[in-house]
């Protein structure tokens, strides 16, 4: 955890590293929590708190400048784990903690592990322990509106306090305050974090116990609107979408998101939805969160276009049941029959891919077209490409290694290919116009991956908004190169589709599809979100492990879900842009909780890893919700009949 975790991210003070070894975290996790330990996650503990995930413990400790000898205030005990830390490098530790049953176990734990130079206080942090002042560091595991006077105070000149600080009680930068005299402060911001909130004088107001507030009185309104304003979904292949497509209108681009990458119903909801679009709206591009070599295959193939004669299979990556599943088999194929018998009136319709994970198999694919069209390039990309080649497996691995000192990033060699073919253009594309804008496509894949892969040790919001922006460029390309009158439909997760500036996402800094599209196209952009309250999902229990079916639990008491669970309405359409009735908006745009399953799902852990804050109808122009749903079918892993012609992309 330590190596790859904590000092691969940057966090490499000796003392730091070896206290970060030393503590035993499953000591300060629930038992039935410990086999997720060294995960870098935050995990639930009683009192409805968490431990900080261990980069963060790491972090703040080495932001603080924590040394053997000093004097350290913590606030927010929790269940001990940072203040062992902090022992373990040799300071004396003053924690505060605000939960009883949290100060009292940390206390216990805390001694029968040894930590004798760690005392537990239960009170308000906010006022710190003015008795022990002044603390050469203050460390802060809550958010609140603003670093608490107090706190400043009862820090020493040259001391610093690392405290998270939002608007919110759950979106905040973390700020380093170091006290430079007196009346003196130099405050740094040292990126985005989510903490729980910091109660008390000097921060945010007690909340009431979630049992003795009057939820269900003021939860009973926008239920009620749910419900009168809803449009049934009776079934998914006979539903009228009319009044759907009436809302779209003359959107150019259509997004269509998923609360989880493995829901049946979310795909076949998007694909009748889509063919909707193509059959009485004229659209006639499909992008989807997909690397564009893979889908690029699948395109060849509803179009009737020839082999490419690649040597890799499509959708061979984790999380391969994403689009290896018989829900997207299934439009595929019906794509490809539509462009078979649609009549020269009507365009074909191609199938796209946005994502920027194909670092090697565009590189490949750009070699591939350039020794077809100009053999003395095709060995120029070689030469240029095989600056890549040692991290092949890897590819996070050269994102290390371009970090370290002396080792010299491909950037140069990647971005000078991709600015060759552009310079070329004219020349290139008289040939073959389509395999032209192919082949630069995946040179722009591989110039934006390589920087991906190098941005994503200096945090989650540089790396995200790189991803999203490239997906919208992509977006933006193929509009460009078909004609002012072409339609795209969007298959992606709500987390890209709606609107970021509405969400958490925002306050962090972070930018998505959803909300540069609004930006681009204002009301000829349309995003519809989808939700389900429980059921089973398709996803893996971490990273690159295998997938399972794993059951949803039902979602939590103030969150969007359980409004429309609560509806009554077992599936349905709800229009947020333009309402029949006004309070829809007013009673929904109050920010709740909202869930998000990627590939990965962790129940147990399932407040702190999969729900965020939101604003629904800022965030989408449409709701679709289905209360129960089942996961999605991944293709078998047999051999396709031989029957199947040569592009047929789902060959295993």
């Amino acid at each position: 955890m330590v190596a790859t975790q904590i000092a691969a991210r940057g966090v490499d003070q000796p003392h730091v590293v070896r206290a970060m070894q030393s503590v035993p975290r499953e000591a300060f996790v629930p038992d039935e929590l410990a086999e997720f330990a060294y995960d870098d996650t935050p995990l639930p503990i009683p009192a409805e708190q968490t431990i900080s995930q261990p980069f963060i413990v790491a972090a703040m400790i080495a932001a603080a400048g924590v040394k053997p000898g000093d004097r350290v205030l913590e606030i927010g005990t929790g269940s001990g784990y940072s203040a062992a830390v902090l022992a373990e490098i040799g300071a004396e530790v003053f924690t505060i903690e605000r939960k009883r049953e949290l100060a009292d176990g940390a206390r216990d734990r805390l001694a029968a592990l040894g930590y004798g130079r760690v005392h537990v206080l239960f009170g308000d942090g906010t006022l710190g322990w003015r008795e022990h002042a002044p603390y050469d560091a203050i460390l802060v595991a809550a958010s609140g509106p603003s670093a608490p006077e107090a706190l400043l105070e009862q820090l020493r000149v040259g001391g610093r306090l690392v405290i998270p600080v939002g608007e919110t009680p759950r979106a905040q930068r973390l700020l380093r305050f170091e006290r430079l005299s007196d009346t003196n402060y130099a405050q740094k911001d040292l990126g985005s974090v989510k903490f729980v909130p910091l109660i008390g004088a000097q921060a945010w107001p007690e909340l009431e116990p979630a049992a003795s507030r009057s939820v269900a009185p003021a939860a009973s309104a926008p239920r009620r609107l749910i419900r009168e304003d809803a449009e049934p979904i009776d079934d998914i292949e006979s539903v009228s979408l009319a009044p759907l497509l009436e809302r779209i209108g003359d959107a150019r681009v259509v997004l269509l998101g998923e609360a989880t990458h493995g829901t049946s119903e979310f795909y076949r909801m998007r694909a009748r939805i889509t063919r909707e679009l193509v059959l009485r709206r004229g659209f006639s591009m499909v992008a989807v969160e997909a690397d564009w070599p893979d889908a690029a295959l699948v395109d060849r193939y509803v179009r009737h276009r020839p082999a490419t004669g690649r040597s890799w299979k499509a959708f061979s990556r984790f999380p391969t049941w994403m689009w290896r599943n018989r829900e997207t088999l299934e439009f595929v194929e019906w794509l490809r029959e539509y462009n078979r018998d649609r009549g020269s009136a009507r365009p074909p319709v191609s199938f796209h891919g946005l994502d920027l994970y194909s670092l090697y198999t565009s590189c490949d694919a750009v070699i591939r077209y350039l020794d077809r069209v100009d053999p003395v390039a095709g060995k120029i990309a070689r030469e240029r490409y095989g600056c890549l080649t040692p991290w092949e497996n890897d590819p996070a691995t050269y994102g290390r290694a371009a970090l370290t000192p002396g080792y010299r990033a491909c950037e140069r060699e990647i971005v000078g290919m991709l600015q060759e073919l552009l310079q070329r253009r004219l020349e290139y594309a008289a040939k073959d116009g389509e395999d032209y804008f192919d082949a630069v496509q995946n040179a722009r894949v591989v110039a934006n991956a390589e920087r991906y892969y190098r941005i994503m040790y200096y945090g989650s919001v540089a790396s995200w908004n790189l991803r999203d922006q490239h997906m919208f460029d992509t977006l933006e390309s193929l509009l460009d190169f078909r004609d002012r009158d072409s339609k795209i439909v969007v298959w992606e997760h709500n987390s890209h589709i709606g609107d970021a500036s509405a969400t958490e996402m925002g306050v962090r800094g972070e930018h998505n599809v959803g909300q540069l599209c609004r930006a681009a196209y204002g009301d000829r952009s349309y995003s519809i979100g989808f939700g389900t309250d429980r059921g089973t999902v398709a996803a893996a229990s971490e990273w690159d492990q295998p997938m399972e079916i794993v059951p949803v639990r039902p979602a939590v008491a103030e969150s969007y879900e359980r409004l429309f669970h609560d509806s009554g309405v077992p599936a349905l359409l709800l229009h947020l842009r333009h309402p029949r009735r006004e309070a829809v908006r007013d009673e929904l745009t109050p920010p709740r909780l909202e869930r998000a399953i990627g590939v990965v799902y962790k129940p147990r852990t399932e407040m702190a890893s999969h729900y965020f804050h939101a604003a629904l109808p800022r965030q989408f122009d449409e709701y679709c919700w289905f209360d129960e749903t089942t996961a999605i079918t991944p293709l078998s892993a047999h051999r396709e009949p031989a029957t199947f012609p040569d592009t047929y992309p789902f060959g295993l």
